[in-house]
């Protein structure tokens, strides 16, 4: 096993330290070699040291302008660094290379959400839950990205899958108390909210749409 292949496999048992001396000894036996520098600032981002792994991915950029690793991990640095514009382009520039992954789609949406272009975001969400069915982060990010165009009814559906599969969300069904209430479903609102309240006691919010809906409702009666 190679140098770069030690330091691979240190990181997995999470011995970092071991995995730098493995990496460092590897681009000095090949410092020609962008993957070397990239696994590299994979290790300094994975302990938050995000300007060290910038330079890390920049040496890999210099090597090879289209390495859609370096790309990648570039993006992720200026996410961390809340340059969203930079870390999106990163993003679509690592995909034209050749990044089919779902989790560049789900950073590409999660970078325009921060720009506030939801309607941007959209279709990128949705690759990546195309991609990763399973993916709750990115179908509840889709839900949302759905709400806030006005199609209440196909969000609605997302937020109750999130929630089948993962019971524990109570942003997942106080969303889709919201979507309820949107349709006025006031019963099936009440519920959700009460749901997301029993997960989550301090859920300020959801505390508010059940109260409001429980007037609401008793109001019609």
């Amino acid at each position: 096993m190679d140098k770069n292949q030690l330091g691979i496999q240190a990181m997995k048992n999470g011995d970092l330290e071991k995995a730098a001396q493995h990496f460092t000894e590897a681009i000095n036996e090949d410092p020609s070699n962008p993957v070397l520098y990239v696994n590299f600032g994979n290790l300094l981002a994975s302990i938050n040291e995000f300007d060290k792994a910038e330079n890390f991915f920049s040496k890999a950029l210099e090597l090879d302008p289209k390495s859609a690793t370096a790309l990648y991990g570039t993006g992720n640095v200026h996410y961390e660094n809340g340059k969203f514009e930079k870390a999106a382009q990163a993003f679509t520039a690592a995909m034209k290379e050749g990044l089919e992954e779902a989790d560049a789609y789900f950073m590409t949406g999660m970078s325009l959400v921060q720009l506030n272009k939801e309607k941007l975001a959209l279709p990128y969400f949705m690759r990546a839950v195309e991609m990763n069915e399973g993916d709750t982060d990115a179908r509840f990010q889709y839900g949302l990205c759905l709400a806030s165009q006005g199609q209440i009814k196909q969000a609605a559906i997302e937020f109750q899958k999130v929630a089948e599969m993962d019971p524990d969300h109570a942003d997942a069904f106080y969303n889709l108390g919201v979507a309820y209430s949107f349709e006025e479903k006031g019963q099936e609102a009440y519920d959700m909210f009460s749901k997301a309240v029993s997960i989550q006691p301090d859920h300020v919010l959801a505390l508010n749409g059940k109260k409001l809906m429980e007037e609401a409702l008793k109001g019609s009666n």
